[in-house]
């Protein structure tokens, strides 16, 4: 069941206002680069502004261009992405420069279907490209955007759900269809230029900033009045999406072993959870309890002179809540084959290591410091 066309246009009309007065100040929203635009939202999914923001502009730096990113070497686009984690996103975003290069001559599609045919695009991200690159009417719908529209409509039910998740799909294109209409003498000055970028990006900003998960700033919100959640005070049930699951506990025991002035480490390989990326030698764990020595035998071969704990990371992927112990070891002797490769400490910092192992590498150079 649609809204009424007079609280969609009102609406949009408060939220064109509100993002030309509020909007922050962000180095993608300089530009119309789709390029740049789509290599920010592919940054900020899953991650926050703040901290894409360096990340976001080294990467422009050393690849300016689509053709840069689809030749860069595999360490060089990893290297630039250590710290952001999902590392799929930087894979995906390399392989469709690749195809850009090879079907659209290095230019980036501006049709919808052809934004959406390429490897690591999405509907959302599809639709946020075409609409703020491109000013297209593509509605787009994120977590921001759902927390937005479950509120302001007071939609109940869980939007993972297929009918609602269509239901907010509609409302999403409705809403930046609505913004290419001309909205009247009064309000032309709002509806004049780049509306359909506009609108959507107030949908997230607005999800951003003020209708924000927890504790949200209703009572400066530019949609309080159309706000059934806030009417209804409802806005801590809204959205609705159910129980989260459960976080399963993972413990991992990692080894810091010297040679010669050099380190062992390996990469991880392709197909698993941060593939490419580097780590020290470590095993999983069944509690915190398991005797450190007997490890480290078995995954060395060799009977360990000397153990002591190095620091212990703590971090989550996904539902895992992971507990990582590095321990520096000696061992009595070295195998003649070993799982990985030995490096300097000026080799390491050139490769792109994990986010937990990272965090081992700096207790490590700290150590060395010392």
């Amino acid at each position: 069941m649609s809204p009424p066309q007079g609280k969609v246009r009102s609406l949009v009309v408060c939220l064109l206002k509100w993002y030309r007065e509020n909007a922050r100040d962000l180095p993608w929203r300089r530009t119309h680069d789709p390029y740049a635009i789509w290599a920010s939202e592919i940054m900020l999914q899953q991650t926050q502004v703040k901290t894409v923001i360096p990340f976001w502009e080294r990467w422009l730096r050393e690849l300016p261009t689509i053709e840069a990113a689809a030749k860069a070497p595999s360490a060089q686009i990893h290297k630039l992405w250590e710290g952001l984690g999902y590392y799929t996103r930087v894979r995906n975003l390399q392989k469709a420069a690749q195809f850009i290069v090879e079907k659209h001559d290095g230019t980036f599609p501006e049709k919808f279907d052809d934004v959406l045919a390429l490897p690591g695009i999405g509907r959302y991200t599809a639709g946020a490209i075409c609409s703020i690159a491109f000013n297209q009417p593509t509605p787009l719908l994120d977590g921001n955007v759902i927390r937005v529209l479950t509120r302001v409509f007071g939609i109940a039910e869980n939007p993972k759900e297929k009918i609602t998740n269509a239901r907010l799909w509609q409302l999403a294109e409705e809403l930046v269809l609505a913004a290419t209409s001309h909205l009247g003498s009064t309000e032309s000055r709002l509806t004049k230029d780049w509306n359909c970028s506009h609108l959507n990006q107030s949908l997230m900003e607005l999800g951003a900033l003020i209708c924000t998960p927890r504790s949200p700033q209703c009572l400066i919100c530019p949609a309080k009045k159309l706000c059934v959640a806030f009417k209804e005070n409802r806005t801590e049930e809204l959205p609705n999406l159910g129980k989260r699951e459960a976080a399963t506990a993972r413990t991992f025991v990692a080894f810091v072993v010297e040679r010669d002035g050099k380190y062992l480490v390996r990469q991880r390989p392709a197909g698993i959870v941060n593939a490419h990326l580097w780590e020290f030698p470590n095993v999983e764990t069944t509690d915190h309890k398991t005797k450190t020595a007997m490890v480290a035998e078995e995954l060395f071969g060799s009977t360990p002179i000397n153990l002591s704990p190095l620091c212990t990371v703590k971090h989550s992927i996904t539902r895992y809540r992971i507990t990582l112990a590095a321990f520096v070891v000696e061992l009595k002797t070295f195998p003649k084959s070993v799982n990985g490769v030995w490096n300097t400490p000026a080799q390491l910092q050139q490769l792109a290591f994990t986010s937990a192992h990272r965090k081992v590498l700096r207790a490590v150079n700290a150590q060395l410091d010392a």
